[in-house]
């Protein structure tokens, strides 16, 4: 029996959005090693990558650069906070904005934390121009589905 093309669109092997959370997964899972090194979430990396880069912001520009909302970085940033990474502290314009900064232990894990990227590139087995190709492509797609 032969599939009509309809139904080819419903194959699961067919679908760039199981390939994409696929490959996340999998991305997620070979982090995992290497951050528990770090004592760290693959989320807590990536805030601590946005804070190692602007050393202070707030909670919501923060939630902006890592596509997370505040439900989801209120607690992460606690126990950051209760590790000793970052401090949290209350604007002193506005009490309402809380302002995130790295701490000396931060930075110091910052060193513990440069070699992770060079390690995920090799077991990715890509070149740098493939990664950075897939990157550009994964960015765009994100541009075109948040509006």
């Amino acid at each position: 029996m032969t599939e009509s093309k309809n139904e080819n669109y419903l194959r699961l092997d067919n679908q760039v959005c199981f390939a994409l959370y696929s490959a996340s997964n999998a991305m997620s899972r070979a982090y995992q090693p290497l951050l528990k090194e770090l004592d760290l979430t693959y989320l807590q990396y990536i805030v601590m990558m946005v804070l190692w880069e602007k050393q202070a912001m707030n909670v919501k520009e923060l939630g902006k650069m890592t596509h997370l909302d505040s439900g989801t970085l209120t607690p992460l940033l606690k126990r950051l906070e209760t590790k000793g990474y970052v401090n949290r502290r209350r604007s002193p314009e506005d009490e309402r904005i809380r302002i995130i900064s790295v701490t000396d232990l931060g930075v110091e894990l910052r060193e513990q934390a440069e070699l992770i990227p060079k390690k995920m590139m090799g077991l990715s087995k890509m070149t740098v121009d493939e990664l950075t190709n897939l990157k550009a492509e994964c960015e765009q797609l994100l541009t075109n589905l948040v509006k």
